[in-house]
């Protein structure tokens, strides 16, 4: 039997917060997700702190295989990008990723104009390391597209927790994206989502978290953690009338591909 891949968590939230007993809560979120069947993470960087916290996270690599992006998250894109080159530059065993990046025009916390420049640098940044290239968008496709298609799509690249409509979806597949869902699947307004989810080939699918963020229903505003990335895999298999075994093996695979993951 295949172990499910949480695709995109942001673990150091927990690790690195200010609780003395805070890699004591990390080691039994491991064990939650291990008994969950959940043996391999992605844990993404948003700046250059959490980036260099995610790095710091894959040494606690056991029974669950953890490993990281960095990145620049466009809520944040005003911050200086310089420091997020550099541990990407550095290299390190378990990077697989630049970003969590992109475009956030529903909160806009952070100019469209840096917004543009940033994700663009960090396009930039995935096609010359080699390494998947982690996206975010919201409310943002039509610049999103117009960028990828100045700039380039580096062959693997995710649409993390998408939230589009299954136009978005299609017009994503077209031009080499994958495809991430995470629990706001499960949630009651998601119905263009679930449309959505239902439109993604098996082999350009993946399954994740976003913890500590968008806990799937029934854990609808607890926080969220990579064990319940099951949960959200099995909602969306039956969505798409799959057998669960079979879209936690493809997920999985596919997870595997786009960062590169060793075999197990």
């Amino acid at each position: 039997m295949s172990s499910w891949t949480d695709a995109h968590c942001h673990l150091q939230d927990e690790f690195f917060d200010d609780a003395p007993d805070a890699r004591v809560q990390v080691e039994a979120t491991l064990q939650r997700a291990l008994e969950a069947g959940v043996d391999r993470l992605v844990v993404v960087g948003t700046g250059a702190k959490s980036s260099a916290e995610a790095l710091d996270l894959t040494d606690l690599s056991g029974d669950v295989q953890i490993y990281a992006t960095v990145g620049l998250h466009p809520h944040d894109a005003k911050d200086y990008l310089a420091p997020v080159e550099e541990l990407a530059r550095a290299g390190h065993d378990r990077l697989v990723g630049i970003g969590e990046c992109g475009l956030d025009y529903f909160y806009e916390h952070s100019p469209r104009t840096e917004q543009r420049q940033a994700f663009s640098a960090q396009i930039a940044l995935a096609l010359e390391l080699d390494l998947a290239l982690v996206v975010h968008a919201r409310d943002a496709f039509d610049d999103l597209f117009e960028l990828f298609a100045s700039e380039g799509v580096p062959p693997r690249t995710v649409i993390h927790c998408f939230t589009g409509t299954p136009g978005e979806a299609e017009s994503c597949l077209e031009i080499g994206c994958d495809i991430s869902i995470s629990g706001i699947v499960t949630f009651k307004n998601a119905d263009l989502l679930r449309e959505a989810a239902k439109l993604v080939p098996l082999d350009r699918l993946h399954v994740e978290t976003d913890s500590p963020f968008l806990a799937p229903v029934p854990y609808r505003g607890r926080k969220n953690e990579p064990s319940y990335v099951a949960v959200v895999g099995e909602y969306v298999a039956a969505l798409r009338g799959e057998d669960p075994e079979a879209l936690r093996a493809a997920t999985s695979a596919n997870s595997a591909r786009l960062f590169n993951l060793p075999a197990r």
